[in-house]
């Protein structure tokens, strides 16, 4: 392609892989969508009043929803990377799992990292989720397990 041409993607298919159900809990809880066509995640947005999140503590966000998921899936919930880079942001737990099974509200955990106090507002988007697709998988027992280059090393291991 010659320089100076910008190069554009071609769409990707729009097949539907599942159909995830939201139910509103709250007057003011938004029904998530991708906010561009790449976006891997959807965004979850604040329905609790205005709250402070004072440094190095966290507080319990909740989004007003509720989530049917299909079988053999679980939601999959994640800080939004633009809180953790400019405000020092996190989801309290890491990463949300959700179970197919579970069918109450949902809420998130965000801890403020910073020094400086943060303030969540109703309607603010505080974390992202997406729907995976769960392997079916045999646990099983054994007494060895194969052996490999690494072995048991760990931890630095393969180095820098």
């Amino acid at each position: 392609m010659p320089r100076g041409i910008p190069h554009k993607k071609p769409e990707a298919p729009t097949a539907v892989d599942a159909i995830l159900r939201v139910k509103r809990l709250h007057p003011l809880a938004q029904i998530p969508k991708y906010q561009t066509t790449g976006a891997a995640c959807f965004d979850l947005h604040s329905v609790s009043d205005t709250m402070a999140i004072p440094a190095g503590q966290a507080r319990t966000v909740d989004i007003g929803l509720a989530f049917d998921i299909p079988d053999g899936h679980v939601l999959m919930v994640y800080s939004r990377s633009g809180l953790g880079f400019n405000h020092g942001l996190r989801l309290a737990n890491g990463t949300g799992v959700v179970d197919s099974d579970f069918t109450g509200g949902v809420v998130v955990r965000l801890h403020n990292d910073s020094a400086e106090l943060y303030a969540v507002h109703t309607g603010d988007r505080v974390a992202q989720a997406m729907l995976v697709k769960l392997p079916k998988v045999v646990l099983q027992e054994v007494d060895t397990l194969a052996q490999t280059a690494r072995g048991a090393s760990g931890f630095g291991s393969s180095g820098k």
